[in-house]
């Protein structure tokens, strides 16, 4: 995990921000395929390579900023 402690904060949180909210008219594609999740329709691989693609960066965003605030890691 040391390659994502070494990604800079402003530039990840930047591409997972905008990755979530792309594109904004009509509706964001993270939006699009969580619903079609939970209504039991995402079935075609684009459509989950979409939802792999606009979700990521939430995810590496949450554990860099996990990893940043735990003890073991503010020397660095």
């Amino acid at each position: 995990m040391t390659w994502l402690d070494r990604l800079p904060l402003g530039p990840l949180a930047i591409i997972a921000i905008a990755l979530a909210l792309a594109p904004v008219s009509p509706e964001p594609h993270l939006w699009e395929k969580l619903t079609m999740l939970a209504c039991g329709t995402l079935s075609r691989p684009i459509d989950i390579f979409d939802l792999v693609l606009h979700g990521s960066g939430l995810p590496l965003l949450s554990i860099k900023l996990i990893r940043a605030r735990s003890p073991r890691n503010r020397g660095r």
